[in-house]
């Protein structure tokens, strides 16, 4: 499975299409959802959504999916919980510091990262620090909500300092 897994990754350009389908599809619905209710729609979908993601992504379920910025590799993945680059720790074969065997996400990240046209500029955005009150919640519900880029109190220097 995890071949299988590392294979899906290492070709991201099909999941970023799928990706950009994806959000398309649930934003035009979104007057739907609304009405049906989000935390209504939360319970309906997350089942699959965690299933999908965890499968392909060994997402950790934070509530504010960033694949999309990242390689279609998923940054909760390393084991310090970086969302912004790697650590300044990175082994010079680049494997990560904390588990040797293990390859840095971040290098991960950035190599797939350059097989996307779409967003694979992305890999360069600064991202906000992590919301842990989303952490098990529905990623899509809070995209469809604004909740996974709500910035929070104390962070608003930072956001128009450098930008999201």
């Amino acid at each position: 499975m995890i071949n299988l897994r590392r294979w899906i990754q290492n070709h991201p350009h099909f999941l970023e299409l799928l990706y950009r389908f994806t959000e398309r599809v649930f934003v035009r619905l979104d007057p739907l959802w609304s009405r049906l209710g989000y935390g209504r729609v939360e319970r309906l979908i997350k089942p699959f959504e965690d299933a999908a993601k965890k499968l392909i992504f060994d997402c950790r379920v934070c509530g504010q999916c960033i694949l999309h910025s990242t390689g279609m590799t998923c940054p909760m993945t390393c084991p310090k919980n970086l969302r912004n680059g790697p650590c300044g720790g990175v082994r010079v074969n680049g494997h990560c510091e904390v588990i040797p065997e293990m390859r840095c996400v971040w290098v991960e990240a950035f190599e797939r990262s350059q097989k996307m046209p779409v967003y694979g500029a992305e890999i360069r955005l600064i991202q906000p620090p992590m919301d842990w009150r989303l952490e098990g919640t529905s990623a899509w519900v809070n995209l469809l909500t604004g909740e996974d880029t709500a910035v929070q109190p104390g962070w608003q220097e930072g956001v128009e300092a450098y930008g999201r």
